[in-house]
């Protein structure tokens, strides 16, 4: 079977092509790039036709070699194919460019634990249990979330306001010990000023339209993502943000106290023993 190229585009192929540009303009030939890179001179070239998934040490390595570390240049394009591999282009602009300018953030999930709030052990099951996926494609998808995470961590992280169905704490995502973890780290977490937890009763019918999440930017518009298993939708629309603040807060009436709901996660931790 032939192997295609994605969309010109894509964060792949603006890497193959910032691969051969800069290659070319440094007097570089494929197999002197393949030596760097640890592989052969045919796979350099597949590289530059978007028809091989670069290593994110090769983007290291070329960043290194063409003088990007700082800028991280190859680093980049590889987070944002990392980020969401065969997702429309809406959710990679939110990861790149809504999330980490956001001064506060507001979710809901019915679902499962949010993104943000994985472990490492509960997004690589979730990931791994997608139709057809790879293991290849299952860690990219899970450093693409632990990148994304590092937001939490910045001095100026943004507020972070998290409703979540009581129903996520009990719902099994691997074994027992996983789940005790993934509940431990949530109390972890919730300990920092920037994070607040609550949990929503789950006769909240509100929440039964899926999970979003809302950004307040400082210099932007409020923004709204919504996804499901078919699309997703990014949005700056006033009537649409208005409508998605009016159902958080619709859900929000239906939240523990955040010292309630801390109380019943620790409850909830007892269980998975």
């Amino acid at each position: 079977m032939t192997a295609h190229p994605p969309s010109s585009t894509s964060p792949q192929a603006r890497f193959g092509a910032e691969l051969r540009r800069l290659r070319e303009e440094a007097g570089l030939s494929q197999q002197a790039v393949a030596v760097r890179l640890g592989c052969t001179q045919t796979q350099v070239s597949r590289l530059e036709q978007a028809l091989r998934t670069p290593q994110r040490e090769q983007a290291e390595i070329l960043d290194k070699l063409f003088g990007l570390s700082e800028k991280g240049h190859f680093a980049n394009l590889y987070r944002r194919m990392g980020s969401r591999p065969g997702a429309p282009g809406w959710f990679m602009g939110w990861v790149e460019e809504i999330e980490p300018n956001a001064r506060v953030l507001r979710s809901w999930d019915p679902l499962l634990v949010p993104g943000l709030l994985q472990t490492e052990p509960y997004a690589r099951e979730i990931f791994a249990r997608e139709p057809r996926i790879t293991p290849a494609e299952v860690e990219d998808r899970v450093q693409a979330r632990l990148l994304r995470q590092q937001i939490l961590d910045r001095d100026d992280a943004p507020s972070l306001l998290t409703l979540i169905d009581t129903g996520v704490l009990r719902r099994p995502v691997g074994d027992a010990a996983l789940m005790r973890q993934q509940i431990s780290f949530l109390l972890e977490v919730a300990q920092r000023s920037a994070v607040s937890i609550q949990l929503v009763d789950p006769a909240c019918l509100p929440g039964l339209m899926g999970a979003f999440m809302i950004a307040e930017l400082t210099n932007g518009p409020t923004t709204i993502h919504a996804e499901s298993s078919a699309e997703g939708q990014v949005s700056t629309d006033p009537a649409v943000v208005t409508s998605v603040l009016d159902r958080y807060e619709a859900i929000r009436l239906w939240a523990y106290p955040e010292h309630v709901s801390l109380r019943m996660i620790k409850e909830v931790a007892q269980e998975w023993t």
